[in-house]
């Protein structure tokens, strides 16, 4: 058989063509997704690449101050700082001198520490001990304490920076500047009540950020890589219309009215008639907003614009001022006025003290208090129209003084009265109004029957010094000038010898005011309680405030000419000089109050 034939090999030339064939593929194929890398993706790679070097924190400024109508500042914030250990790190620290370790570990940064912090070592030390890489120590410290720990550089000891809100003053208007709250650490973030809450947004002003490129360790920035900052704007200050004097004489007053006359809270208004601005806004056991929980709920408000109660006879000018602007009756017109009176749907109504039929003119309607008088007054409109009046001096609508908790009272439609509301309201029974609205209706006519809208917020500074005024409504005129003129001066004889008001006179200058008294619900809801006011003009001869005193349950006396007429003679008093009202320089021409 024939040898078989030996393998063929491989031509060198085939193989070496197809390894460059495979060589130029690869090649391909690298230049290719060099070509979607530099080219067509090149911008989403680094995009993505620098995302991930980009850093962005928020910039935030200090909260706004709120101060009052002088700067004096009311609310402020400042700079604290909480203390944590990482208890890991500082099991290592070490400090030596002169080659000797003198302090080491949890103990021996306990014992450096201790003496800056005011606290005892050993307790600090084992605060110190454990496997926590954050545990806090110490919690709002200044920046001085703060610099004399950083000074130690004890390796593991690490800041934590914070704003903390703070009001100077203590109670000091408390109840109108509100509290902080929101956090568990207890150094608030957001306003709840008062200024504080309402006026939130002007306050905290506009966040800012920061946005920088890291190296790949996280640890440094890189000086020429992006580095971009948007400034935050910083919040705005309040400037409220309360003058500090004023509030803290007159919070004064009535926590020593409580003490003089047994009356379970009081409150006093103190405002411009001319501005219609707030100068003083007082609450007995009013909140210190440092510490709010000390106080009970219910005297962490401002109970002068929530709290709502029958006026009384201080209601009884809304009454004369309907029946002069409508022309059913002058300051001089006569009425006899018996202790009782029945109306023509057999409702009966007394006067306060038992007394022989009376011949008193308008005036002396309101001198004396007559309710009896005053509803025979009322008789002589219509519901609607009396209903109206009432509706335009303010009653059952808020006065937008600027503050949230704000009532408008209860001012029930006329058509739904009942036989006796229907009289009632004629001397201040049957509706309900706050103290704010009480004092309103006094200011219309110190300001010649003009009503402003009283405000507590004067405007807005902003951080460059730029003020701002707060927005008000315009002035609305409610009766004419003649007739406010005329009410003021009936109001005069108030306080004169005769009148229920005689112990708000003030020596130097005219007074014009109304006494009140009326029933209240206790806690059972019955009308158990009692709350005693007086509404003051002074000047009378050229109105500058008005002064409300509202005291509730007194247990000296029920009536206002005895009880609030007296706080209102002094906080009135100081008010006058703080603002430098000049005495009065003309004599009354007052109204005879009886007729023959």
């Amino acid at each position: 058989m024939p040898s078989p034939r030996a393998p063929r090999l491989a031509d060198p030339r085939l193989r070496q063509r197809f390894l460059a064939v495979a060589l130029l593929l690869v090649l391909a194929v690298f230049a290719g997704r060099l070509v979607m890398i530099q080219a067509v993706n090149s911008q989403s790679i680094a995009s993505d690449a620098l995302s991930q070097r980009l850093v962005t924190k928020e910039i935030t400024t200090p909260r706004a101050d709120i101060v009052d109508r002088n700067g004096a500042v009311l609310a402020t914030s400042v700079e604290r700082y909480n203390v944590g250990v990482n208890q890991k790190k500082i099991a290592t620290f070490k400090r030596t001198e002169n080659g000797v370790v003198v302090a080491e570990g949890a103990a021996g940064a306990a014992a450096i520490l201790a003496p800056i912090l005011g606290m005892d070592a050993d307790e600090l030390g084992a605060e110190m001990v454990g496997d926590s890489t954050f545990h806090y120590i110490v919690k709002d410290i200044s920046p001085e304490t703060w610099d004399l720990i950083s000074a130690e550089k004890i390796v593991g000891v690490e800041p934590e920076e914070i704003e903390k809100r703070v009001y100077p003053n203590g109670t000091l208007a408390g109840n109108v500047v509100g509290f902080m709250g929101g956090t568990s650490e207890g150094t608030g973030k957001v306003g709840l009540t008062g200024i504080e809450a309402a006026y939130e947004d002007k306050l905290i002003g506009t966040p800012g950020s920061t946005t920088y490129e890291k190296d790949s360790t996280g640890a440094y920035v890189i000086p020429t890589g992006v580095q971009e900052e948007t400034p935050a704007v910083p919040g705005q200050t309040v400037v409220t219309t309360l003058d500090r004097d004023i509030q803290w004489y007159t919070q004064q007053r009535v926590q020593e009215a409580l003490a003089d006359t047994g009356a379970s809270r009081a409150t006093v208004v103190v405002e411009d008639t001319k501005t219609g601005e707030i100068l003083a806004l007082a609450d007995s056991n009013t909140v210190d907003p440092n510490d709010p929980s000390a106080s009970d709920a219910a005297d962490r408000g401002a109970r002068s614009v929530s709290t709502v109660f029958e006026p009384g006879s201080t209601a009884k000018v809304v009454t004369m001022a309907a029946a002069i602007e409508e022309g059913v009756a002058t300051p001089l017109s006569h009425f006899t006025a018996p202790y009782a009176y029945t109306t023509d749907n057999d409702q009966t109504f007394h006067d306060s003290h038992e007394h022989e039929t009376q011949k008193l003119t308008l005036s002396g309607i309101l001198a004396t208090s007559s309710n009896t008088g005053t509803v025979q007054v009322g008789a002589l409109m219509s519901s609607e129209t009396r209903w109206k009046y009432l509706k335009k001096f303010g009653f059952g609508e808020t006065t937008g003084v600027g503050l949230l908790a704000e009532s408008p009272g209860i001012v029930h439609d006329w058509q739904d009265w009942d036989g006796r509301t229907k009289w009632a309201t004629t001397f201040g029974q049957g509706l309900a109004v706050t103290a704010l609205q009480t004092s309103q209706v006094f200011s219309i006519i110190a300001n010649d029957g003009m009503k402003i809208q009283p405000t507590i917020v004067k405007g807005f500074r902003d951080a460059d010094g730029t003020f701002t005024p707060r927005k008000t409504a315009d002035p609305e005129r409610v009766v004419s000038k003649s007739t406010a003129k005329q009410v003021l001066t009936m109001l005069e004889d108030v306080t004169e010898e005769g009148g229920t008001g005689v112990l708000a006179k003030i020596d130097g200058y005219r007074v014009a005011g109304k006494t009140g008294t009326a029933q209240a619900a206790g806690a059972d809801g019955r009308l158990t309680s009692i709350v005693a006011s007086f509404v003051g003009i002074a000047p009378a001869d050229d109105p500058r405030i008005v002064v409300s005193v509202i005291l509730y349950d007194p247990k000296t006396a029920i009536w206002g000419g005895t009880t609030a007429a007296p706080v209102f003679k002094d906080v009135a008093t100081f008010a006058l000089q703080t603002l430098r009202v000049p005495p009065s320089t003309t004599a009354p021409t007052l109204y005879p109050t009886t007729w023959k």
